[in-house]
Formats: C-alpha cells, sequence, structure tokens
C-alpha cells in the first residue's frame, strides 16, 4: 500500500514543485483547490517514481480516485502500484482528470484494459488571457456594451486589490448571493467552507483576488491562484446581482490586473448548468480541458466490449461510455462456457429478453439462430440494444 499523506498548507512547495512546470491546466491541480477542498474530497500525495500522485474521495463519498500522474517522461510503470493501492481498499482502479495525452498513455501501454470517458459537465473552460483583458473584436461587443452601460450607470465604480480587510465584506455578499440558490444547499455549504479557508489562508495559499466598488458597497469580487506557470485558475467570482454588468466588469478588471506571465486563465466547469454553460461560452474559450476518467476493466468487462465492437461495430469510445454508464454484474448474464466451446463474453440485450451466445463466429454474416439461447427476465436492465435487431435477424422475437 502507497504511503499517502493528507495535503497540508506546508507541501505546498513539494505539490507545486510537480505542478508548476507541468503544462496541465486541470483546476483540480491547483494546490489552493486541493487544500480548500480537503473537508470534502480528503486529498491525499505521494511521490511514486518521479510523480506526483494525488488521491481522492471521489464526490466525497467511498471510492477513491487517483488524479494523472504528474511528472516528466511516461507514468506507464507506477499504474501497477496504483492498482495495487486501489485493491487494498477493496477498489478498482479508478483514475481522474486525465488530458488527451494521458488517456492516450495508458491506451498505448495496457491496451484494451481501461473504459474512458470524458464528462463534459467537469470540462474546464480555458481562455487566452489577452482575449479577457482586451474583450476585443465583433464577437466580444455584447461584453463590451454591458461594460459600458455599468460604468455610464455607477461613474462612481473602483477597481480593489482583495486584501483581509475585505474578507468580511466579501463573506457577507456571499451569504446574500446563497440565499438566491437555496437549490443546492450542500455543493453552496461545502463552498462557503472552501472559501472560509481560502481566507484563512490568503497568503499561504498564493491566491490573488480583485473587488468591484460602487460607492462604499461591495459589488463583486474574485479570487483564484496558479495551477501552472502560465495559467492562472478563477477559484471564485461572486456579484451583487442588483448591479448590471458587475459579473462583467470583474471577470475583465481582474484579467488585466493578473500578472502578465498568466498567458492562459482557466474559468474551471460548467457543472452541467445551462445557464453557466452559456455564460461560459460567450467569453469564447481558447479550448476546453478535457478530464478524462478511466476505469480498470474486470475480465468480463473486456469481453463484453471486445464483443460490442465486433458485433456492432461501434467505435471504441461508445464501447467504453456503455460499460462506464450502463455495465452492472448485478443486471446482466454472462456466458462463460456453453455447449463444448469456452466463451467468455457478456451478453446481448433488450429490456426483457437476453440473448446469450454460445459459440462465436468471428464472420458475425455466418451467424444464425442456432447459434443463440434466448433467456426471459423479469427486471428491466439498462440499456436498449435495438441494434441487435438488424445484426441478428434470425434470432426469436425479442420484446414483449
Amino acid at each position: 500500500m502507497i504511503d499517502f499523506k493528507p495535503v497540508r498548507l506546508g507541501d505546498r512547495a513539494v505539490i507545486e514543485r510537480y505542478t508548476m512546470p507541468s503544462g496541465i491546466c486541470n483546476c483540480d491541480l491547483a494546490f489552493a483547490n486541493m487544500y480548500c477542498w480537503q473537508a470534502v474530497f480528503h486529498s491525499a500525495w505521494a511521490e511514486i517514481g518521479g510523480f506526483l500522485v494525488i488521491r481522492f474521495q471521489i464526490d466525497g463519498g467511498e471510492r477513491i480516485g487517483y488524479m494523472q500522474p504528474v511528472g516528466e517522461g511516461d507514468f506507464g510503470p507506477i499504474l501497477p502500484l496504483l492498482r495495487e493501492d486501489a485493491h487494498a481498499h477493496g477498489q478498482r482502479l479508478r483514475i481522474i482528470g486525465l488530458t488527451d495525452e494521458g488517456r492516450d498513455t495508458i491506451r498505448r501501454i495496457v491496451p484494451c484494459h481501461f473504459a474512458f470517458e470524458s464528462d463534459r459537465a467537469l470540462e474546464d473552460y480555458v481562455y487566452n488571457a489577452d482575449d479577457l483583458r482586451n474583450l476585443a473584436g465583433r464577437r466580444y461587443q455584447p461584453k463590451r456594451n454591458h461594460i459600458n452601460r455599468f460604468t455610464a450607470e455607477y461613474p462612481d465604480y473602483r477597481y480593489e486589490e482583495l486584501t483581509p480587510d475585505r474578507f468580511g465584506e466579501c463573506m457577507a455578499l456571499e451569504r446574500e448571493w446563497r440565499k438566491a440558490h437555496e437549490g443546492h444547499t450542500s455543493e453552496l455549504c461545502a463552498e462557503q467552507r472552501a472559501m472560509q479557508r481560502a481566507f484563512e489562508h490568503f497568503e499561504e495559499l498564493g491566491l490573488i483576488g480583485g473587488c468591484i466598488y460602487v460607492g462604499d458597497r461591495l459589488a463583486a469580487f474574485t479570487y483564484g491562484s496558479a495551477v501552472n506557470d502560465h495559467t492562472f485558475d478563477t477559484h471564485v467570482e461572486k456579484a451583487d446581482t442588483e448591479f448590471d454588468g458587475a459579473f462583467t466588469i470583474i471577470n475583465k478588471l481582474f484579467a488585466q490586473h493578473l500578472p502578465e506571465r498568466f498567458t492562459l486563465i482557466n474559468r474551471e466547469e460548467d457543472l452541467g448548468l445551462d445557464g453557466l454553460r452559456q455564460a461560459k461560452l460567450s467569453y469564447h474559450p481558447a479550448f476546453l480541458q478535457h478530464k478524462f476518467a478511466a476505469i480498470c476493466m474486470h475480465p468480463d468487462e473486456v469481453a463484453c466490449k471486445e464483443l460490442w465492437m465486433k458485433a456492432f461495430g461501434d467505435d471504441e469510445q461508445f464501447a467504453d461510455s456503455f460499460i462506464m454508464r450502463y455495465y452492472s454484474r448485478r443486471r446482466m448474464l454472462t456466458a462463460l462456457s456453453i455447449s463444448a466451446r469456452k466463451f467468455s463474453s457478456s451478453v446481448l440485450m433488450d429490456q426483457e429478453t437476453v440473448t446469450v451466445p454460445i459459440s462465436f463466429n468471428r464472420s458475425m454474416s455466418r451467424t444464425t439462430k442456432s447459434d443463440f439461447v434466448q433467456i426471459r427476465i423479469s427486471a428491466p436492465l439498462p440499456f436498449n440494444c435495438s441494434k441487435s435487431l438488424r445484426v441478428f435477424p434470425n434470432c426469436a422475437s425479442w420484446g414483449r
């Protein structure tokens, strides 16, 4: 078992020795995020074979995940160690936050043993810093108009650096903002605790922030930290919605006050919220940072994936999505040895009927009804395999 240590303030230098030169833009690798959300994710770290590995509890639950190892070179040799550590906790290996390159590395080293999927709701929005600083060009005209209306209506506004003497006002504004978003109580309470921890250790965490005041009233605030040498991550941005345009102007002025070494700004994910997604897209991201999740498949899952791709011609991405979203041993039948021939695979199914292969002929066009046995089941299964109707036309009737 690997000796993982809880993320503590004193670990920042060691962790950032790996993350700063990495070039990875994933907001989850910002040290401030790891530390401030510790109460939820219980992040821990270890150095393994020249790589930094972060282990955490997925969604704060019982399942553990490992972030993509960060370091120079190929992290393939440490995958068996991570798998052993996961097994020691009675779990399969789950690697979270993989970049495209990280996914390709695993596919190359252990082909067909992992399933991958990227959740669009968790992908980070990464922008060219100069785009947010200048809002130049026709595509940003609506943003400039919004700011012009704000400055015309509130000529006494001013931008200030976020300093400790303003933390109390920020928390008061956050509480007012939270009252209007009561539908996500647990998430917002966790965010409030993370903000409190950030304010308690603002300087030690390397956080930078800014505020907008209208007269003596706080209209908006924001803060964040570096995720790598050239990418800044905006952790929090709040505004009083009574001031129309406050979000737009704090976004622009904060970007202008960031050190010039930051050429990219990560404004994190949209969590699948349509309004937030539209707002983030309206700033025209340079790219979305994929965060692939990978699971180490069991032998029956590997066989199911192989059969699916051979039978239906679907690509690997589709098959991986099926495995990760729908495959369940409790609700699947598996043919391990039928007749005189051994055949290890998952079944082909629809809502009420399961077709179990007796033998497998690589030329699917020669597969006939006699090669299959059908079993009626009472519980509905999670995936509607309607494609089988045209792939296996000689099978007995499907469905009700």
